[in-house]
């Protein structure tokens, strides 16, 4: 199947209600405004259950095919919200709210999956239900792991689960997919060190943080050259250093420093959180301090089940005729706890020659609607095809 006439006639429409959810970015969880539109859309299209308030402030809308004969279940998921950027793109749509943009094309992923909603209550061209997943709080908030603990996938007998993500510098419309870790875990951490601080002319009275983190800064470097695995993927990237005092004259009494670890496996993920706490240990007590550390978990490695990501390659490549392996990445997605709690794929969508995502000039570009909502109907009339 190519694209839907159907949803190529539709673009207009769901082009409009993107520039819409783009005009009004909500951040996190307060999705209130986007959850209210998709609602409302959804009732319209008459589809035939709408749950509200799953992991906070998520929705999942449920469609039943012309016929259920063999219990199938299949979850297709959207991500609403937006991020603390200042758009700059001086489109018609842009950003009416100050310091909040769609910087990352969760409203053309609202929009497609909107798009299919319609789509799919029109035909009822499959033997199942398909469970549409409309989740908050994507980037940072852990919206997926809170709408998985809020049972999500219980409630609903969700058997399979997809998603997709628009990629910018990948050529339009094209789709690109992987199977086996495709996105990496993404912790965080801080260390305090504490020394003695002191009057910057007498050092020697001191036990000297800002030396402390000069050193703790080129030795965590050696995690990645010397204590990885050459062929695994890992980064351990340090992105701040605070100190006590800002003063010339002043030795600071603690200095504190955080970072980010981005892993593709649960070895090098023990490993780096491992020697991180054991360097800085050996640096601390080398020069006369002490060191606390945090390290807040993030979201895990997303791993793409080897079958399901072949039945998304295939029905990709009968919408547009090509599929690319996509290449690892280590930015994070937390459609990961999802794929945690059932088999599925996560697949890309090229959006062009456009800004990067996370950038104040990215748009989502809406000449790939159709082929995105092509691709989530087909998923569903593919895996529960009528017989």
């Amino acid at each position: 199947m190519p694209i839907k006439n159907r949803l190529a006639e539709l673009q207009s429409d769901i082009a409009a209600w993107r520039r819409d959810i783009h005009s009004h970015p909500e951040i996190g969880f307060d999705v209130h405004r986007t959850v209210e539109l998709v609602e409302q859309k959804l009732s319209e299209f008459g589809v035939d259950e709408i749950v509200t308030g799953i992991g906070r402030t998520g929705l999942v809308g449920i469609i039943k095919g012309r016929t259920d004969t063999k219990g199938r279940v299949i979850g297709l998921r959207a991500d609403m919200d937006a991020l603390p950027i200042h758009e700059e793109t001086g489109a018609p749509h842009a950003s009416r709210i100050p310091g909040k943009m769609h910087a990352c094309g969760h409203d053309g992923h609202t929009a497609m999956l909107l798009g299919a909603a319609q789509y799919l209550s029109e035909t009822r061209n499959f033997d199942g239900t398909a469970v549409l997943i409309f989740q908050p709080g994507e980037e940072g908030y852990a919206g997926g792991r809170e709408m998985c603990e809020d049972g999500l996938m219980e409630r609903f007998a969700i058997q399979e689960v997809y998603g997709m993500h628009n990629a910018p510098g990948l050529e339009l419309g094209q789709f690109a997919i992987r199977p086996g870790p495709m996105m990496a875990a993404t912790d965080e951490f801080r260390i305090i060190l504490e020394g003695r601080g002191g009057h910057a002319a007498r050092p020697n009275n001191t036990v000297d943080t800002a030396v402390m983190a000069c050193h703790l800064g080129v030795a965590l470097q050696s995690i990645v050259s010397r204590n990885a695995d050459p062929v695994e993927q890992l980064v351990v990237s340090l992105t701040s250093i605070e100190t006590s005092s800002t003063a010339f004259n002043v030795i600071p009494q603690r200095v504190t420093l955080r970072g980010t670890v981005r892993s593709m496996s649960a070895e090098m993920r023990e490993m780096a959180r491992r020697r991180i706490e054991d360097v800085t240990r050996g640096i601390a007590t080398t020069f006369g301090g002490t060191a606390e550390f945090d390290f807040p978990e993030g979201y895990p490695v997303l791993v793409n089940s080897e079958q399901e990501t072949g039945y998304a390659r295939d029905v990709a490549r009968s919408v547009t005729g090509d599929c690319k392996l996509a290449p690892m990445v280590m930015g994070g997605e937390d459609f990961a706890y999802m794929l945690q709690e059932r088999p599925g794929a996560y697949i890309r969508l090229g959006n062009g020659d456009s800004a990067g995502l996370h950038h104040p000039e990215y748009d989502f570009n809406d000449d790939i609607i159709p082929i995105g909502c092509s691709w989530l109907a087909e998923m569903v009339e593919t895996r529960m095809k009528v017989e």
